[in-house]
């Protein structure tokens, strides 16, 4: 299963440099992530300084 990027997100973009297969980019107002891309490693989550990312 992936995360995803609640909309508690404050687009820091702190997650996307964590995210090492890049599959979070920055969207409208938030950040989002690319769930066939996402390795469900959960260093997105371990940075975002709000709790943005879960895992679905």
């Amino acid at each position: 299963m992936a995360y995803k990027i609640t909309d508690e997100c404050i687009a820091c973009g702190a997650c996307a440099g964590e995210c090492p297969v890049g599959a979070i980019t920055e969207g409208d107002g938030k950040y989002e992530i690319d769930a066939d891309a996402c390795l469900d490693c959960g260093s997105c989550a371990g940075v975002c300084p709000v709790g943005a990312p879960v895992a679905e």
